[in-house]
């Protein structure tokens, strides 16, 4: 599967853990972040992560890969003080997310449903649906 990875600034160090706790389930799919996310992250565990563009650029950048369903699960672990206005690229990439169906975790709580429903392969849902699935690409070759 394809996960995209972001975490506000002060929400890194939770990502960082998170992905410590789960680094034998990630670490069996393809995982994409925002630059700074994904090398705090690939630092603490080792995990390999494709990175794009730091801050609002990444997350414009992941946003555009959900558009063209190269994305079945995002991270995205957000800011929870309350002075914080969502920019236009999240807000952008949570509502592509309902478009597309991608299931996107917010918090650590959600993030960890996802994960073990990942592990129990209650979301290979996402392989028939994601053409760029390693399923799709088979198919498409036989």
């Amino acid at each position: 599967m394809e996960i995209a990875i972001i975490a506000d600034n002060n929400k890194k160090e939770l990502m960082a853990q998170f992905c410590i706790a789960y680094c034998g389930i990630l670490s069996r799919h393809h995982l994409c972040a925002t630059h700074t996310t994904g090398s705090y992250i690939s630092e603490a565990t080792g995990l390999d992560i494709e990175t794009v563009f730091p801050g609002q650029s990444g997350t414009e950048q992941i946003a555009s890969k959900i558009s063209y369903n190269e994305i079945d699960l995002v991270f995205y672990f957000r800011s929870t003080d309350p002075s914080k206005t969502p920019s236009e690229a999240e807000l952008t990439l949570l509502r592509l997310c309902d478009v597309y169906n991608i299931p996107v975790a917010t918090n650590i709580a959600t993030a960890e449903v996802l994960v073990m429903a990942l592990d129990h392969g209650s979301l290979d849902w996402r392989e028939l649906v994601n053409p760029h699935s390693e399923y799709n690409k088979k198919k498409q070759k036989a």
